[in-house]
């Protein structure tokens, strides 16, 4: 790489940084490693010849594009334009075309890597109040997006077996890892919605091991087997989580801890289909548990010494799963990444990583704005965060040194003071108010639809020549 590219990438670079309140003296101002980006983008790139959208500025218009409220790569392409302008560099054309050439030329390991490494940067940065007796506490959970139905999406991402061919959309599968103290994601998984090694406990195994030693996974009762536990002690992290509804509890057994909460052994269950023999003899043959009885829940952790955690802080922690679906519902809902856009699976991949490394990206302004009021990031609202960082945007890349530290300080002031309400125990029933417009299901391939209709108004039309 060239001095003249490397100047350009490294100035690009800090444009992007600055957007998001980034280049302070505190140690969450400095999630985005500017060298590491120009280093990765050299890596991953490979040569490229000098472009209107090179790959740290596709990356960031990718990016923005994901958080921006319309989300169309014209749009994309405008703002574009008008960053240029700005920087007094000469106007570029609003055909999409070349960004769209542009986004497909992006490696996907450099979204990847850009959220990983955001989302590690803020653990380590973060204060130690913020954490559970000095450990992390990750959070799992998987979900499904859509996507346009195309036959590249349809061949990698089948729909759902109860839909009609024609009438469905291809369905990924998504399970992701999120840091309870400051939000963010640290690693993630996607996969079609049926088919082998496909199932959220199977990608919940391949990301294990992005898991560090001493921290706690809390997750529901889907992910409660008994290898998985096994998989996630031999890694050296705790487990807490709900009793899966096929296991029998029987709390006259075991050593008593006190009503409702005893130490049990698992037996180690026969060899699954999809474990080698090798990898079997290498699980161990008993694991001790512990179970707690809370109403109709039973609750189930490695955590085994009741002096250390007892029974009512056992429950606290594992209420704190539901986390994890408010941060699905954040990128899905107020990031808009149920329905996606792109026609290719590779290009889904890609679109799925941006939506993660901008949320990863977010959280990082929210974890710098909790830091300097004294508060936790999860008092925080993410969609506030969001709307404050779209309306401030143009002000941090294009600011003056000396007044982009006081418009970042007033953004900041803003996160911090959009606080959650306090809402202990809320209870939402799970049905909709609003109704929906009456129009008719698409019960036809549209194709089949259109022709029809067409033929419909070639008749109405001889007829009336007739």
């Amino acid at each position: 790489m060239n001095g003249i590219k490397n100047r350009r990438l490294i100035s690009q670079a800090r444009q992007f940084r600055a957007r998001f309140a980034q280049g302070g003296e505190s140690l969450l101002s400095q999630t985005v490693p500017i060298g590491l980006l120009v280093q990765w983008a050299g890596q991953l790139c490979g040569r490229w010849r000098e472009r209107i959208y090179g790959p740290i500025r596709t990356l960031a218009l990718f990016i923005g594009q994901v958080l921006s409220a319309d989300q169309s790569c014209q749009d994309a392409v405008a703002r574009g334009l008008s960053e240029r302008v700005a920087n007094g560099q000469s106007p570029c054309s609003l055909n999409n075309g070349p960004y769209c050439a542009a986004r497909k030329r992006l490696p996907l390991a450099l979204l990847v890597r850009l959220a990983r490494a955001v989302g590690a940067r803020l653990l380590e940065a973060q204060p130690r109040a913020w954490l559970w007796r000095g450990r992390q506490l990750v959070l799992a959970d998987g979900s499904t997006v859509s996507m346009p139905d195309t036959p590249a999406n349809q061949a990698r991402f089948p729909q759902s077996g109860e839909q009609k061919p024609g009438v469905g959309f291809p369905l990924a599968r998504l399970v992701a890892m999120i840091s309870l103290s400051c939000g963010s994601v640290l690693a993630w998984a996607s996969a079609p919605c049926k088919g082998k090694q496909s199932g959220e406990l199977s990608l919940l195994w391949r990301l294990a091991e992005q898991l560090r030693r001493g921290d706690v996974l809390i997750a529901d009762r889907y992910y409660a087997s008994y290898f998985m536990i096994a998989r996630l002690l031999s890694l050296g992290v705790d487990v807490v989580a709900r009793q899966h509804q096929r296991r029998i509890t029987d709390f006259r057994h075991g050593r008593r801890l006190g009503k409702g909460d005893h130490v049990v052994t698992w037996q180690r269950p026969k060899c699954p289909d999809w474990m080698s023999a090798e990898d079997y003899a290498a699980v161990p043959t008993t694991l001790t548990i512990r179970e707690a009885r809370f109403g109709t829940w039973i609750v189930i952790t490695t955590l085994t010494d009741a002096r250390t955690v007892d029974k009512a802080e056992l429950l606290r922690l594992y209420r704190l799963r539901w986390q994890v679906e408010l941060d699905l519902r954040s990128i899905k809902s107020v990031m808009q990444m149920d329905i996606l856009r792109c026609k290719s699976p590779e290009m889904v991949e890609k679109e799925i990583a941006a939506h993660l490394c901008a949320y990863n990206l977010v959280r990082s302004v929210m974890a710098q704005a909790a830091e300097l009021a004294g508060a936790l990031p999860r008092l925080l609202s993410f969609k506030a965060a969001m709307q404050a960082l779209r309306a401030f945007e143009e002000n941090l890349r294009h600011a003056p040194g000396r007044r982009s530290g006081v418009i970042t300080a007033i953004l900041l002031g803003a996160v911090a003071d959009a606080r959650l309400p306090t809402r202990p125990d809320r209870v939402e029933p799970r049905a909709v108010k609003r109704r929906p417009k009456k129009a008719n299901l698409l019960m036809q391939p549209r194709k089949i639809l259109k022709n029809q209709l067409i033929r419909d108004k070639q008749h109405r039309m001889a007829a009336c020549l007739s």
